[in-house]
């Protein structure tokens, strides 16, 4: 299921920071109504199963702080295979109208349940936040994280792996295709490089046809591509 989140300011030129990443995640966690289930995806070191897109303007400028929002109004999705998440969601938004986005209160405009495209073995798809792939490498006698690219085979074979966990550990199990394809626009592509925490994380903006079973598709779309989706990474739509 999928959340389309629209956001006001009660002021013009409404100054957003480049990596607002952990202040999107902070603002989702704040809005589960269910404690509970709040507190078990703040405190997992698993997969969390939810992914969220980065930040859309009606009216924007860049400056050097950031972007300014020149109406006050942006909007971001939210996405999970996790129903309960999504319902909780919005009986969170509901119960309470306004979000503080780094110490400014914004109005909560409106709530979108959007309908799911069919899925299909084939499909061109686009990033709606940059998708994330890592691998561990030696440097200096030490293991570091080392972010991948998409001229880089080894960042699809760590996607497919991924998305296979990812589902698996969601679902129990899975008895189709595990072959996953997928052919990037190359010319599309846009490196990405967010601070969360201190931490810099690289991912990809881009384009790309994906080859998959319809569940997998499916799935992807649902929970994001890649690694650090509930970071704001990997989130995806059909074009």
């Amino acid at each position: 299921m999928r959340l389309k989140i629209s956001l006001s300011s009660t002021k013009a030129n409404y100054l957003i920071p480049f990596n607002y990443n952990h202040i999107l995640s902070a603002i989702i966690y704040r809005k589960i109504a269910d404690l509970d289930l709040a507190a078990k995806l703040h405190f997992s070191k698993d997969f969390k199963f939810f992914t969220f897109s980065q930040i859309y303007f009606s009216d924007w400028k860049r400056i050097k702080q950031g972007f300014v929002s020149k109406d006050g109004k942006i909007s971001f999705y939210i996405s999970s295979p996790n129903d309960q998440l999504i319902k909780s969601l919005v009986e969170g938004h509901l119960e309470n109208t306004e979000v503080d986005f780094k110490g400014t209160k914004l109005l909560v405009e409106q709530i979108e349940l959007l309908k799911k495209p069919e899925f299909k073995d084939k499909m061109n798809m686009r990033t709606m936040s940059p998708v994330s792939a890592s691998i561990k490498r030696e440097v200096d006698g030490k293991l570091k994280i080392w972010d991948l690219g998409p001229g880089d085979e080894r960042f699809y074979e760590s996607i497919q792996k991924n998305l296979y966990n990812k589902y698996v550990k969601f679902y129990g199990d899975y008895d189709g295709n595990k072959w996953i394809r997928i052919k990037p626009n190359m010319k599309t592509a846009k490196r990405r490089r967010i601070e969360i925490k201190g931490d810099f994380h690289r991912g990809y903006m881009i384009k790309f046809e994906m080859e998959a079973d319809a569940r997998l598709m499916e799935f992807a779309y649902d929970c994001g591509l890649g690694e650090r989706n509930s970071m704001g990474f990997g989130m995806v739509d059909a074009l």
